[in-house]
């Protein structure tokens, strides 16, 4: 192995031993941030604005994943510039790692649910572990220099003579210490301890945190539950449902991981421009009558035919009510959603004077409590908005303000500060690309304008005239509705483009929009060979 790999294989292995630790440490408040998580979220932070789009874009709804990966990979990339800097000069490397423990514990304090004492101590420990673990390798793999000698050794050969006595405790320059043998072992042998403390602090904590963040079996019945439709009478197969299940409901946001809200002690306060702050416990909500509404939601991201959009039933407590208990104060004009991670979502407090739109503080989806990544223990659900600026899960506190007073979370990043939903439509079948016999050929998909409903939906074939399709029934204009047109299929190559239009009577716009800084638009298009029966 050469003198080089000895000292990436050091530096890695130092630093993911102080990643390590600071994951046992955590175990004392395994439902708050742990430093490897609060480094996470400052770094999708700092860089969501230039990062969010182009991951959503290449990894869909894994784009945290991506991002929490990305983060991870650049705190091991330092490990190697950490142990060279080692070699070259002692203690500077040891000085990085400090460095980068009070980094690592200042990102984490800002993150609203951080423990102070137990961030403070994993950056202690950690750092003390990690120049640990790279002093001991770097004595076993033979790198670790005389006080003063400041070159890499240049002779690999063995000394001829006993090595000469070392303060520093490696070996003397000009001698390799530590053979092949040695390395290999000492390698494998910190390997396997990282990897060990790893696996134990995820396995531990993972169960600590299900312990304790308990999300209860059932919820309290609607005292007016949704009525849903009956099913459209041309089923076709990988077409959407109607109502998707909570596992396959697309899920973007901006926390690597969903925060784990122990109920008994969380609460909802409705603050700002007030006529009296309100707070209530999650017992309290599920006192009170709750209604369920059937309720499409939609990624600003989602690109045109994107499958960053849902439709599901959402049980809770009518917004407005919540309002008009605390009085909102003339001059509010933005209603912004906090939650217990620090992420905020605003909007103006003119969509509420739509009656017919629905928005719910939401304690279930589809008859169950809330999932965890959908934003238990409570969050915002509001027709006709992008999520981003009104789908706060986590909920925390809901504050009312003005639209010049605070800015959300994405608003500082580019995107618009009035985010209502584009009318889209999406081809589910056939698929792109797609190989079909002649005949009769099913054409399907969704289409969706929330709060407007959807009026018609087209399909055309090869640029030709616009067929009209048929739509199945809905529960309301707050839902996407399911489309579908037979299709007598002629072999060749043929492009299908659908577009929608809203109970507005406005028309999808044909022109390709990028998602930012308000949603993407265009018609959707796929391409489709028919072969002869």
């Amino acid at each position: 192995m050469t003198r080089g790999a000895r000292t990436t294989l050091a530096g890695l292995l130092a630093v993911a031993a102080a990643l390590a630790t600071t994951e046992l440490v955590n175990l004392l408040t395994p439902t708050r941030p742990s430093l490897l998580l609060g480094v996470q979220v400052w770094f999708i932070e700092t860089f969501s604005a230039s990062l969010k789009d182009l991951a959503v874009q290449l990894f869909g709804t894994q784009d945290k994943a991506a991002l929490e990966i990305g983060a991870f990979l650049v705190a091991l990339a330092f490990g190697p510039l950490t142990s060279r800097l080692e070699v070259r000069r002692r203690g500077a490397g040891a000085a990085m790692i400090g460095a980068f423990g009070v980094l690592g514990v200042l990102a984490t304090l800002r993150h609203p649910q951080a423990s102070g004492a137990v961030t403070v101590l994993a950056g202690l420990l950690g750092a003390a572990v990690g120049i640990a673990t790279l002093w001991l390798l770097l004595d076993r793999f033979g790198l670790r220099v005389a006080p003063g000698a400041e070159r890499l050794f240049r002779d690999r050969r063995p000394a001829a003579s006993p090595p000469t006595d070392d303060p520093y405790g490696g070996a003397a320059v000009g001698q390799v210490a530590g053979t092949r043998r040695e390395v290999i072992l000492w390698g494998l042998g910190a390997g396997a301890a990282v990897a060990t403390a790893g696996a134990l602090a995820k396995g531990v904590g993972d169960a600590s945190r299900e312990a304790q963040a308990v999300i209860p079996d059932s919820i309290p019945a609607p005292a007016a539950p949704a009525s849903l439709p009956a099913a459209p009478p041309f089923e076709t197969p990988g077409l959407s449902p109607y109502i998707v299940r909570n596992e396959d409901f697309y899920l973007i946001d901006t926390s690597p991981q969903p925060p784990y809200v122990v109920t008994d002690q969380w609460t909802l306060k409705i603050t700002g421009m007030v006529d009296t702050e309100l707070s209530f416990s999650y017992e309290d909500l599920l006192a009170r009558d709750l209604v369920e509404e059937v309720v499409t939601l939609s990624c600003v991201s989602n690109e045109v035919g994107g499958n960053l959009v849902g439709n599901a039933r959402w049980t809770g407590i009518p917004l407005r009510t919540l309002l008009e208990e605390a009085g909102v104060q003339a001059g509010a004009t933005q209603l912004v959603g906090e939650a217990v991670d620090g992420f905020t979502a605003g909007f103006p407090t003119s969509a509420l004077d739509d009656l017919e739109r629905t928005a719910l503080v939401a304690v279930g989806m589809n008859g169950q409590p809330l999932p965890r990544a959908h934003g238990f223990p409570a969050r915002l659900v509001v027709s006709g908005l992008y999520g981003y600026v009104s789908a706060t899960k986590w909920l925390s506190e809901i504050r009312l303000t003005t639209l010049d007073d605070e800015d959300g979370y994405w608003i500082s990043r580019g995107w618009a500060k009035e985010a209502p939903v584009k009318t889209q439509s999406r081809i589910d079948v056939p698929r792109n690309r797609a190989n079909v016999m002649a005949g009769l050929v099913p054409i399907a998909g969704v289409a969706w304008a929330p709060s407007r409903g959807i009026q018609k939906v087209e399909v055309r074939i090869d640029g030709d005239d616009w067929i009209e399709a048929d739509l199945g029934r809905v529960a309301s204009d707050d839902t996407w509705v399911q489309w579908h047109v037979g299709w007598q299929a002629e072999a060749g190559d043929h492009e299908i483009q659908v577009r929608a239009t809203d109970g507005d009577g406005e028309t999808q716009g044909e022109d390709p929009v990028a998602p930012i800084p308000d949603g993407a638009e265009g018609w959707h298009t796929r391409q489709v060979r028919v072969a002869e029966a």
